[in-house]
This record gives C-alpha cells, sequence and structure tokens, in this order.
C-alpha cells in the first residue's frame, strides 16, 4: 500500500510512538492530582506542554490546554471569547472547525466576514488590513497552511495588522504544526489550535489550544479537575481548562512523538516533504488532462490537490485506491468556501500529501497509476 493522505492523518508513525504506545497502556492509570498511586500524571502533561512550546514558538506552556484536537480547541476558543460572529473576520480557505463554530454556536449570533483568497489559496494581508480599519472588529482567525492547495499565509505579517487595530489573534496550525517552523510568541499570536495526529505524529484525538495570559475565555465545559474541589462557582479570573479526564495515555504518546519530531528536526521534515511535493509537481505537469491548484505558490505545505479531466476526484482516489493499493482523499475536505475562489467547483479535487516516511517511489507508483488510467 502506498499511504498519501498525511494531511488527514500521518502514517505510519515512528516507532518511538509506537512503542510509547504500548508501554502508555499498560502502565498505572495517571491523572493530574487524582492518584496517589501515580505521581507522574502532572509530569506527563508539563512534558508535553514544553515540549509544544518549543515547536509552536510558545514560551508560556502552562497555557496550553490539551483536548481532543483542533476542532475542539477551535470550538473552545471561539466559544469561550463570546464575541459575536459579526464582529470576527476570517478567510475563505478556512476549515469547517473554524466555520460551523462561528455560524452555529449558541450565542454568537450573526455571521463572520470573510478575506478572500487567490486561485492558489493565498490571503493578502492587505486585505485584512483593509476591512480592520472600516470596521468595528475584535478578532481575526487565520488558517496559517491550507489544507487544501498548500498555501502558507504570511502570519507575521497579519499578526502585525492585527495588533494594530486591536484584534484578537488567532491561528489554526493543524497542517503546519511539526511539518514547518511556527513562532507563535513573535507573530503576536493570542490564540492557537494544533492537533496531534498529523504532522506532529502523534496518535488520533490528541491536541489542544494555547490562550495568552490576559486573554479571558469562559471553558467550553465544566467538571471535575482533581483539584480545588470544594470550589463550585468559578469567577473570570479562576476558570480551569481541562475538566474531565483527560486523554493521558494519548498525551503520553503525544510528547514522545513531539521528541521524535525534535530530534528529526523540523527543517529536515521540511526539506524531504518539499521535495516531494516538488517531485509531484514536476511529475503532475507532464500528465495530459491534469489541473494543479496552487500551482504557482513559491512556498506550500507537503500536500497537492488537482484534478483530471478523466473522472471526478471521488472516482479516481476509488480506482486509484482499489486498483492501485494508493491511498489519496477526494472531495472538499472540510474547507467548503476555498473552492469558490480556486475554481476547483462543487466536486472539489484530489488531494496527495505526504510525511517525512514516503518516498520517490510513492510518487511514481501514483504517476504510473493516473497515466494507466488516462
Amino acid at each position: 500500500m502506498v499511504y498519501l493522505n498525511n494531511a488527514a492523518t500521518s502514517y505510519p508513525k515512528p516507532d518511538a510512538v509506537i512503542n510509547a504506545w504500548q508501554k502508555a497502556i499498560r502502565e498505572l492509570p495517571s491523572g493530574q492530582f487524582r492518584s496517589s498511586a501515580d505521581a507522574d500524571g502532572a509530569d506527563i502533561l508539563s512534558c508535553c506542554r514544553k515540549r509544544l512550546g518549543r515547536l509552536l514558538g510558545i514560551a508560556d506552556t502552562d497555557r496550553i490546554y490539551f483536548t481532543s484536537g483542533s476542532t475542539e480547541g477551535l470550538n473552545a476558543i471561539i466559544a469561550g471569547l463570546g464575541i459575536e460572529a459579526s464582529r470576527i473576520i476570517t478567510t475563505a480557505t478556512e476549515h469547517n472547525s473554524v466555520l460551523r463554530p462561528l455560524y452555529n454556536l449558541p450565542g454568537i449570533g450573526g455571521s463572520p466576514v470573510l478575506l478572500p483568497c487567490d486561485e492558489n489559496g493565498t490571503v493578502s494581508p492587505e486585505s485584512l488590513e483593509e476591512k480592520a480599519k472600516n470596521g468595528d472588529f475584535a478578532a481575526f482567525i487565520l488558517n496559517h497552511c491550507s489544507n487544501v492547495t498548500g498555501a502558507i499565509q504570511d502570519a507575521g505579517a497579519f499578526g502585525e495588522i492585527a495588533k494594530r487595530y486591536g484584534l484578537i489573534y488567532i491561528l489554526d496550525v493543524s497542517q503546519s504544526a511539526g511539518c514547518m517552523e511556527i513562532k507563535a510568541d513573535e507573530w503576536g499570536v493570542d490564540a492557537l489550535a494544533f492537533t496531534g495526529h498529523k504532522s506532529l505524529m502523534g496518535p488520533q484525538g490528541t491536541g489542544g489550544y494555547y490562550v495568552r495570559d490576559g486573554i479571558k475565555i469562559r471553558p467550553l465545559k465544566y467538571g471535575g479537575t482533581g483539584f480545588d474541589s470544594s470550589r463550585l462557582l468559578y469567577d473570570e479570573d479562576t476558570y480551569e481548562y481541562e475538566a474531565g479526564t483527560l486523554n493521558y495515555p494519548g498525551t503520553e504518546v503525544l510528547s514522545e512523538a513531539l521528541r521524535w519530531v525534535s530530534d528529526t528536526g523540523v527543517d529536515s521534515i521540511r526539506e524531504k516533504e518539499r521535495q516531494l511535493t516538488d517531485c509531484l509537481i514536476s511529475e503532475l505537469e507532464k500528465t495530459d488532462g491534469i489541473r494543479i491548484f496552487g500551482k504557482y505558490l513559491k512556498d506550500r505545505g507537503p500536500l497537492v490537490s488537482f484534478t483530471s479531466g478523466i473522472l471526478p476526484p471521488s472516482d479516481i482516489a476509488y480506482i486509484l485506491q482499489n486498483s492501485f493499493g494508493i491511498v489519496t482523499r477526494a472531495g472538499l475536505h472540510c474547507a467548503p468556501l476555498i473552492h469558490e475562489h480556486i475554481g476547483s467547483g462543487n466536486k472539489g479535487t484530489l488531494r496527495v500529501s505526504f510525511s517525512y516516511f514516503n518516498e520517490k517511489e510513492d510518487v511514481d507508483a501514483l504517476i504510473a497509476a493516473l497515466r494507466e488510467m488516462a
């Protein structure tokens, strides 16, 4: 099997991650402040926070909170801020984990203001400035790397503009964390959501969010935290954000995955994935009937989206998997609005996405299959 759907979930995982999973489920259950049998619960979380801080460019790692992933993290941020959607600016490149909370969360109200993107999926920082200076806005949400075209937004430039106009700056690094450099503090990020199961090489059901000190959000959920159980009523200065039993085995495994990413080196990961992406684009350009989206990007994440005049994307993905053993992904990729701007239509694209464990032979196999189909 050739696996080329790493933008959904990375596979395979490093051996260190597999070994950590086996170890985690054999150990006594961990739980911060919850058991006398194991005093390491807090240390597991603290270690993982510190490793995340190094990879995400966050100094105040105590402000990183664990959830089931970036979808829950983004919901927690958006709901917790309690800002009307009409006072939030976001972009046409966003994933439904941003768009659906903005349109559906109770108490949010209104609709967000959307910045357009070009045919490559790139959003202009100037478009944010134009909106911000002509309206009463409170927050800006940006997808750092598009999961459709691979376009990487200029997060630093957007941060400067957000700060200039007093906007709370929220960054979604679901597709970029682990495969490219992130400098949250340097970029002026106020809140950030990440997921563990993509390029961070962790298991599904892990991830979380960061909120800068001074940004107050109400928790998305309330319950036991194992700490100060006598308190029933919170005020704005005493909220706790990790209610319930956390995914300690998953977080322990994620921590080992972060160690692997750091030891391997984000730059090394990025360079290998860049070579594979460039190779694929070069070969697709020689293949009849292929239209590449984001073809002219100067820099991109490790994925390529395209369509073919042969068949709809869903049919191509089905044939690739069932006749050639090649796993890709077809459709709108849970980012419905970007397709109106890049011209991919209501059937979306076929997406190929790489990880550090892919090789050039995987590209060769895909190209050979596409040419045979043609």
